[in-house]
């Protein structure tokens, strides 16, 4: 998996293991320790990779004071944590929970939204999130259609409605789930446009990699103004598959 993310042009991954209490208990001791082993492999086999620690993280009663103690890890020991809502039930008081964490000081970062089967019924929720600081990370293999119909209408609504701030590649085998995340750029580009498509998988990961503050990083495109300011859904349409054919270089 790590050749393959080189080749595709990825430098650097995020390790994020699940934590969920009574089934993946994993500690930031833990993923740290194993890390660090992981790390070592790929220098000594000369792979150009830099690994940063995280976890996908369940929500719990005392998540906030579990990262507060160092138990729950952040993303590269930053500010923004990734969590995990359940597949297929609405936790109850999900947007206050989610609201705490950014009072905390913390900036939540959803993983997989758009394969979320209840996301419909609570679109406008997700919307709101995104306003009151929550960040969106959609996966690669849902905008180019490698999850089915679905996840990809919705990546694409999420996308065009100018609420994702990260694209990643949520990589879990080497034919599966492989780590790619070019083909998902140049999808991107199609809809937002080369520049936005950039601050998807280049900007702002290296942003919460260095803990910058979301101020401090590019803002999330307005779906009418930028459409506006691109001439149109068609011509940003051009303007994308231009950008995904002559880029031969991967990144």
């Amino acid at each position: 998996m790590a050749q393959i993310a080189v080749k595709d042009g990825i430098h650097t991954i995020g390790c994020t293991p699940h934590i969920y209490p009574g089934m993946y208990e994993n500690t930031t001791r833990g993923i740290r320790s194993a890390v660090a082993a992981f790390q070592a492999e790929l220098d000594q086999r000369a792979i150009a990779l830099r690994l940063v620690e995280g976890a996908d993280v369940y929500l719990e009663p005392d998540l906030v004071s579990g990262i507060d103690a160092g138990r729950v890890p952040t993303l590269a020991g930053s500010r923004y944590l990734l969590l995990e809502p359940p597949h297929h039930v609405a936790p109850p008081r999900f947007e206050e929970s989610v609201f705490q964490l950014t009072l905390a000081g913390y900036v939540p970062v959803i993983t997989h939204p758009e394969r979320l089967t209840w996301l419909p019924d609570h679109y406008r929720m997700f919307s709101r999130l995104v306003k009151s600081g929550t960040w969106m990370q959609i996966t690669a293999g849902s905008v180019t259609g490698r999850f089915g119909r679905q996840p990809r209408y919705w990546s694409e609504r999420m996308l065009d409605d100018g609420i994702v701030h990260i694209l990643a590649t949520d990589s879990h085998h080497p034919t599966r789930r492989p780590p790619l995340l070019a083909e998902a750029r140049h999808a991107a580009a199609i809809r937002v446009g080369a520049r936005e498509a950039e601050h998807l998988v280049v900007t702002r990961p290296r942003g919460i990699v260095n803990d910058s503050a979301p101020s401090e990083l590019p803002p999330l495109p307005n779906s009418k103004s930028a459409l506006k300011a691109n001439g149109g859904f068609w011509k940003s349409l051009a303007r994308g598959t231009q950008f995904a054919t002559s880029d031969g270089r991967r990144t």
